[in-house]
């Protein structure tokens, strides 16, 4: 239940080509707070339930419960979530032993491409592939709860 991961800005679109599946992904927060956000999340036909605990000290690690629920429910849910609904594009890419997911934000945060990894420890290392860019693991304002509340159409550019 201890999820690990690490967080990227993409710096080109080359990752389209090397992805073997993409899923639109629409979600939001029934709690944005950071000790413990709860997030509905369609992605495809599915329906899903999560619960994140805060972040550790370098934000790599951090409890995570997720679990299916019925489609119907989840968009039941998200229709009573906060405001500031999370739309965007998952591509899966495999490099190595890993999976990177590179989400293409639409809607508020459009312009937005972030890749995670998810590692089996915070000392695990992997092939970076040569569109990933600065690392952000430990920056909130590219957690998508975060984003939620402050789209990143109205950061200062």
């Amino acid at each position: 239940m201890i999820e690990i991961e690490r967080k990227f800005l993409v710096i080109s679109t080359a990752f389209i080509d090397e992805a073997f599946r993409e899923n639109r992904i629409v979600q939001g927060y029934l709690s944005s707070i950071p000790e413990r956000t709860v997030r509905i999340r369609i992605k495809g036909e599915k329906g899903f339930l999560t619960v994140k605990g805060k972040g550790n000290e370098c934000g790599m690690s951090r409890l995570e419960w997720e679990m299916e629920i019925p489609l119907n429910e989840a968009e039941l849910l998200l229709s009573i979530c906060e405001k500031g609904v999370i739309d965007k594009i998952r591509y899966e890419i495999k490099k190595g032993n890993h999976v990177f997911e590179v989400d293409v934000f639409s809607g508020q945060n459009a312009g937005l491409i972030i890749a995670e990894i998810e590692l089996n420890s915070e000392q695990e290392s992997f092939e970076k592939p040569d569109w990933l860019g600065e690392e952000v693991t430990n920056d909130e304002k590219y957690y998508n709860a975060y984003l939620s509340k402050n789209p990143y159409k109205n950061w200062t550019k």
